[in-house]
Order: structure tokens, then C-alpha cells, then sequence
């Protein structure tokens, strides 16, 4: 029996094509990535040294200080340790009996008594909709999910940070409006999807497909 390694980003792939997934992992065909514009990349990065700063100092940054949900609650300071998680390479991963691995990334981390709580952030051009947050559960759930096989404890809550643009000062800086989002977590559901996803890729390629893989069905 083959083995895999997964993440969040995979997970997504099987719940969007099944076949698209499977031909990834079994490394037959690859989905041609699409157009990935640099703006977020740069916003993830900067955001980070930006909380980092503030962790330093032992307070939280004006954005979310004073929001109602951040009551006790503080910055995780062990910056190597954090430097970890954040790493794609390296992150946070679990194996399961079989050799199974599942990774992830994490944004940064919380802390609530002795309690870790995941904190994403993202970037959109626009304020969120009602249920854009909706999109992110699958991900905040496998991030609690691995923090709790490594032997930590956790919320069963996580939060989503939104900044997107807002205006332009004078002087040429881009002022960005935010939104805190608070989501509850279910560790089952990532255990639920992850047995799914290694089951189906150790059965037969699915037959069904989408418009990036019919092309190559007569391949495989």
C-alpha cells in the first residue's frame, strides 16, 4: 500500500475534483497551476514581522487589541518554535499508523491560559461576505487537529484576520480596514476527510473528472 502526504491545500483538491487529487498524488498528471498574483505572498510575510513586533513587547497589535474576542488572550512567544509551524516545508505534521503524513502551516498562534489558539490571516481586494469565512473551516480545523497530535492543547475555536484595502492617503500609503472572525472547531471533521482522501487514493482512479483532467482520461 502506497503512502501520502497531505495538507490542507490537497485536502481542498479532493473536495474539488476527486480525480484531479488522485492523479496529483499518484504523480500522473498535475493540475496546471493557476495565475498566483504576488500581493498576498508579500502581505503574509509582512503581516507576520508585524504581530512578531508586538509579540516581542508582550501586547497585541492595535488591530484586533481591543475586539471584544481577544479578552485573555496574548501572543504565543516561543518565536523559534512558531518560525517552525510557519515554515511550509517543515510546519506542523502528524503520521498515521500506516506512514501517512498530514501537514500544515500555520499564520501565527494565541495563547488562552495554556491553551493554543490558531490565528490565519488573509488578504482579500474586498470586505468579506457573509459566508466568505465559511471557505477557511476545513483549514482551521487541520490545524488543531495537528496541533492536538503533537500534544498540545487547544481552543475549540480559531480565528480568521481579514484586512482588505480601504484607501489611499496622500502621501501614497494604502490604508487597510480589518475583520476579526471567530470560528469554531472540529478536529473529527479533519480526521473524518483525511481517512477519506487516503482511502480513495488506494482505490482505482475515479472515472469521473472536471474540465482540467477529462482531457488526459484516455492517458491514465
Amino acid at each position: 500500500m502506497k503512502t501520502f502526504n497531505l495538507s490542507p491545500s490537497s485536502l481542498g483538491l479532493m473536495k474539488e475534483c476527486p480525480r484531479c487529487f488522485w492523479l496529483t498524488q499518484n504523480k500522473v498528471w498535475k493540475r496546471p497551476p493557476g495565475i498566483m498574483p504576488s500581493l498576498p505572498s508579500g502581505m503574509d510575510r509582512i503581516l507576520k514581522s508585524h504581530f512578531d513586533r508586538f509579540m516581542e513587547r508582550g501586547v497585541l497589535p492595535p488591530e484586533i487589541k481591543d475586539h471584544e474576542h481577544m479578552k485573555n488572550l496574548k501572543l504565543f512567544d516561543n518565536k523559534e518554535l512558531l518560525n517552525i509551524w510557519r515554515n511550509n516545508r517543515k510546519g506542523i505534521s502528524w503520521k498515521d499508523k500506516e506512514g501517512n503524513i498530514l501537514h500544515g502551516a500555520v499564520d501565527n498562534i494565541l495563547i488562552s491560559g495554556k491553551k493554543l489558539v490558531v490565528l490565519d490571516f488573509k488578504t482579500r481586494g474586498y470586505a468579506c461576505k457573509e459566508d466568505t469565512h465559511k471557505t477557511y473551516q476545513n483549514q482551521l480545523d487541520t490545524y488543531n487537529f495537528l496541533l492536538r497530535k503533537n500534544g498540545y492543547e487547544t481552543e475549540d475555536f480559531a480565528f480568521l484576520l481579514f484586512y482588505h484595502p480601504k484607501h489611499v492617503i496622500e502621501t501614497g500609503e494604502v490604508v487597510f480596514d480589518t475583520n476579526l472572525i471567530k470560528m469554531k472547531v472540529n478536529i473529527h471533521n479533519t480526521e473524518k476527510i483525511f481517512k477519506k482522501a487516503i482511502k480513495l487514493l488506494n482505490k482505482e482512479c475515479p472515472e469521473k473528472g472536471c474540465v482540467w483532467c477529462e482531457l488526459i482520461k484516455k492517458e491514465v
